[in-house]
């Protein structure tokens, strides 16, 4: 099937649906059994879609699992209450005390904070990585290096890594990789043909879409499915049956939500990429981006978020930009389809194996399915802000 129509079957097979089209919204803690013979089987099969415990999932769960392999690969996916529970179950898996981490220095914030907070705790070692370093992180391997972990293109500053040489480098020494490819969503990046070990996606993001659920999945090739999927069980990870539903709804309308936030994004950013003001556009699906050449190779296409910095700028001036917006607004994560703003000022410390080239503040942008002129005339009165704070702070200082 091609993905679109994969999209719209995958995860719907007769023993989920029934005689209806989605699967049905299954509620349990307790699975009852009429003989010993069938809790027998149950408690045996626990781990292969067979309804045991409610923590190991209902047919509605079970649906959804089902649904992401087929979409993006993987012998198994195991659900979890958020994105951040998916990054954790999925290290913790692999990680245990006198380990070695190899950690990307563009990640997801909460996961350096995970690494330098808890995982530290735990006796676990991290160095972090430049997301460009290839197949050179092998001079960075260690004996007691288990897991590499990469996140492509990172989700602040959108470098893209060369997935397939650093995973070819893990095979070699038999390390795990885990891949955060919530910005491709299931569809846009195909991990496991690039050699991945496990996939995990914020499925708060783009595959639920609208900005009313905490979920998170991990998906893992055959070899390392086992171990994922018991060590998650056994730190307690699970979602609700409800949650599981809802992100089966989203599923099915990924593809056309993708292709229209792609579409205005590119419009927004090649509109920035104009702007007097802007001193780069940090979005890989553009000529100049240093990393579009992988982006092209790796990725089937883009979505709505991507950052831009500002040549130069106040934290006065920043705060002038982003308050006052008639459609952006001003919040933590994407993927919904609304459009969102925020701002970071100093790159640099949130980074620690490479150094950020930019002294200008970093505006990251979320391009939701709001008519693209409205957004643009949105940023265009921001400039304007923008500018006039500049002003206020000049008069000031000459007072």
């Amino acid at each position: 099937m091609k993905r679109d129509t994969k999209l719209i079957h995958a995860g719907r097979a007769k023993q989920y649906t029934g005689k209806v089209v989605n699967p049905p919204l299954v509620r349990a803690s307790t699975i009852v059994f009429d003989s010993f013979a069938e809790l027998k089987h149950a408690t045996l099969n626990r781990g292969n879609r067979v309804p045991f415990y409610g923590r190991r999932g209902t047919d509605t769960h079970f649906a959804l699992q089902q649904a992401i392999c087929e979409v993006e690969g993987g012998a198994g996916c195991a659900l979890y209450p958020c994105g951040a529970a998916a990054i954790s179950g999925a290290l913790l898996a692999f990680l245990q005390s006198g380990d070695h981490l190899l950690m990307v220095d563009s990640a997801y914030e909460p996961t350096r904070a995970l690494c330098d907070k808890l995982l530290t705790g735990l006796g676990i070692e991290t160095t972090y990585y430049d997301p460009q370093i290839g197949a050179a992180i092998a001079g960075l391997i260690k004996p007691n290096t288990k897991v590499i972990f990469l996140e492509s293109p990172g989700s602040l500053t959108f470098e893209m890594q060369d997935i397939p040489a650093i995973t070819a480098v893990a095979k070699q020494h038999n390390i795990v990789t885990i891949l955060d490819n919530t910005w491709a969503s299931p569809i846009l990046c195909q991990p496991f043909t690039l050699g991945v070990d496990v996939s995990v996606q914020s499925a708060t993001k783009y595959i639920v879409g609208h900005s009313d659920v905490m979920l998170g999945t991990a998906s893992a090739n055959e070899k390392h499915w086992p171990q994922l999927r018991e060590h998650s069980y056994l730190l307690g990870y699970c979602a609700s049956a409800d949650d599981a539903y809802t992100a089966l709804r989203g599923l099915r309308t990924l593809s056309v939500r993708l292709k229209q936030h792609e579409q205005s994004a590119l419009s927004v950013a090649n509109w920035l990429s104009q702007r007097p003001e802007v001193a780069t556009v940090l979005h890989p699906a553009l000529p100049g981006h240093p990393g579009h050449a992988i982006f092209k190779r790796d990725f089937s296409g883009s979505n709505g978020l991507f950052s831009f910095v500002l040549k130069q700028g106040s934290q006065q001036q920043v705060e002038a930009f982003i308050e006052g917006m008639a459609h952006f607004k001003m919040g933590f994560s994407w993927g919904g389809y609304e459009s969102l703003i925020t701002a970071t000022m100093k790159v640099q410390n949130l980074r620690t194996a490479t150094t950020w080239p930019y002294s200008g503040p970093l505006i990251r942008l979320h391009i939701g399915l709001e008519d693209v002129e409205d957004l643009l005339a949105d940023l265009s009165a921001a400039f304007v802000r923008f500018h006039q704070a500049e002003l206020t702070s000049y008069d000031d200082s000459q007072r």
